[in-house]
């Protein structure tokens, strides 16, 4: 692939300078000219209104293999159960999988795994199910070798799992294996429905754009998902499924590496991504200290704590707290935003929230136009009288 320039077309306009995100394109000699480091992204194509930017593409002639058919949906555990993200991916899975007109199921790996009827509840036509005390541990070496098996034997045309540590560690070895193509940290999915693609949306750059990716010749096609992205359907008692209880031959698959303990994030009273309220707070807290009154706060509620990227980037709060396209998304009953501007970045992680109290001293910050509630005033004087209030004082 290469970028290049019409210079019989190009009027020398400018258009191009402000779309492009690294800076690379300058007008010489009324013509534009692009430097080096262009990752291909197209902004500066899809602006130019003359038509005079050219992104030559090496097309891969060999058509995709037909014969793969199906949706899967890993179902992750995490302590015996099947982690959220699992159930968000089958409500997905099945829309995905009724527009194709083929069947949705879930793979789960473990020893006495909770939840598996769940599973059908939730919209899968079957499971895969392979029980073994060696996959009691989640080893990445081990989940990948035996998904590859799998896939290789039932060639699915779509494989999902969430886009959790252990999501993002194990996923990418099967599709390395495959020699298949993966998109990692998807906000969003879709049907090409006569051609049979997955249409993959994730933000790159930054979070500044929202590239759509396509997998047009190798199978299966592959995503990860972040968790909280689809809501989790209202599970159908009625709904049956297989469970197909697959052998795991322990032989066959040897690890280099061995689970000695497993430690747990102790400094989050609430997990976020599980959070039913959240208090997140901004740049507006103006130091590190003031997160006191986001914790009080949350303490009063029995919440999550968040925070935009700004005091995450300061040393404020650690990552694991970070809302947004380049943090986690939540998906709460309530969420309440303190000294948060609204960049659209940070709305992308928390928008499909159920309710939304945004406190903000500036009437014209962004976050009013998502918010349910707007308090416009002195965070420093509205979230200690919440805090009061709720804690029962007078």
């Amino acid at each position: 692939m290469g970028i290049r320039v019409d210079i019989d077309e190009c009027t020398g306009c400018g258009s191009c300078i402000d779309a492009c995100p690294f800076g690379l394109i300058e007008i010489i000699d009324d013509v534009a000219r692009i430097g080096e480091g262009c990752n291909l992204c197209g902004a500066c194509r899809d602006v130019c209104p003359v038509d005079a930017i050219i992104i030559d593409v090496v097309a891969d002639t060999a058509p995709a293999d037909d014969s793969y058919r199906g949706v899967w949906v890993f179902a992750e555990r995490q302590d015996g159960e099947i982690r959220g993200v699992g159930y968000e991916l089958l409500s997905k899975g099945r829309e995905l999988a009724d527009a194709l007109n083929t069947e949705l199921c879930a793979v789960c790996f473990g020893h006495n795994p909770d939840g598996i009827e769940q599973l059908t509840a939730c919209g899968a036509d079957r499971v895969y199910l392979v029980d073994d005390p060696s996959l009691a541990s989640q080893q990445e070496e081990v989940y990948a070798a035996e998904l590859v098996r799998l896939i290789r034997e039932r060639r699915p045309e779509i494989v999902l799992a969430g886009a959790t540590s252990f999501g993002r560690a194990f996923f990418p070895r099967v599709a390395a294996v495959l020699k298949t193509g993966l998109t990692a940290d998807c906000t969003g999915l879709d049907i090409d429905t006569e051609k049979r693609l997955l249409l993959q949306t994730r933000p790159t750059f930054g979070g500044n754009i929202m590239a759509t990716i396509v997998c047009q010749t190798r199978r299966p096609q592959m995503s990860t998902v972040r968790p909280r992205v689809f809501k989790r359907n209202t599970p159908d008692t009625s709904r049956k499924g297989g469970i197909i209880r697959v052998d795991f031959d322990k032989e066959r698959v040897t690890a280099r590496t061995r689970l000695l303990d497993f430690v747990k994030d102790l400094t989050e009273k609430v997990k976020l991504e599980d959070a039913d309220i959240i208090v997140s707070g901004g740049r507006g807290l103006g130091k590190p200290e003031n997160f006191d009154l986001i914790r009080e706060l949350a303490d009063a509620l029995g919440a999550a704590v968040g925070s935009s990227r700004p005091p995450v980037d300061e040393g404020w709060i650690p990552y694991s707290h970070q809302v947004g396209q380049t943090g986690k998304t939540v998906c709460p009953r309530l969420y309440i935003a303190c000294g948060i501007s609204g960049a659209v970045q940070h709305l992308a992680g928390m928008q499909t929230t159920d309710m939304i109290v945004a406190i903000n001293d500036d009437p014209a910050a962004p976050i009013f136009e998502v918010a349910t509630y707007g308090l416009v005033g002195d965070l420093f004087k509205i979230v200690p009288l919440l805090t009061e209030k709720l804690k029962g004082g007078q």
